[in-house]
């Protein structure tokens, strides 16, 4: 008896041929999501960027408010008042959030994601002790707020590479709206 190996699947990189053979209801849902997945990363995240931002202008609100002003004490020597940290810290996530909400700079607000992704950083070269001290080495609720912040600015990263002209026929269209 002669045994048929399963054809081995392959990668379909034409996502029309993909459309093609899904079902109708799946097409439809998949062609909505194409069209709005985008925009509502780039809308929730801004609303998170936004909200953390604005719990930094209010003294004693923010989770991360001492780690904030230690990294910032360690980075500049001690020569930046702790009130200014935070203004700048406030005022640098609220403007990235109110970017990605509105669609409206979005091009600058790349560049300054580069700012706020070294002050996401900064802690865990400074004060990796203060960030990974629970048990085995897990992280601490600061340590677990830098990780959230670095899946954040990771998905700051997919709606940037929605910004530049695409080569695909549905990227680009799905793109259209999203980049200007």
């Amino acid at each position: 008896m002669t045994r048929t190996r399963p054809a081995l699947a392959k990668v379909v990189n034409d996502r029309g041929a993909i459309e093609k053979t899904a079902p109708p209801m799946l097409q439809k849902f998949e062609a909505w999501l194409t069209r709005h997945s985008i925009t509502m990363l780039r809308i929730s995240l801004g609303m998170v960027v936004l909200g953390f931002g604005i719990l930094k202008y209010f003294p004693g609100v923010s989770p991360a408010e001492n780690l904030v002003k230690t990294t910032m004490q360690l980075m500049t020597f001690g020569l930046v008042p702790d009130m200014v940290t935070m203004a700048a810290t406030a005022t640098l996530e609220c403007f990235i959030g109110l970017s990605l909400i509105i669609r409206r700079g979005l091009r600058a607000t790349i560049y300054l994601l580069i700012f706020w992704v070294i002050g996401i950083l900064t802690p865990l070269v400074l004060l990796p002790e203060r960030l990974f001290s629970g048990p085995n080495h897990a992280p601490t609720l600061e340590g677990q707020y830098v990780l959230k912040d670095i899946i954040l600015f990771t998905a700051s990263l997919v709606i940037a590479t929605t910004l530049y002209r695409s080569t695909n026929r549905v990227e680009r269209q799905s793109t259209h709206n999203e980049g200007r």
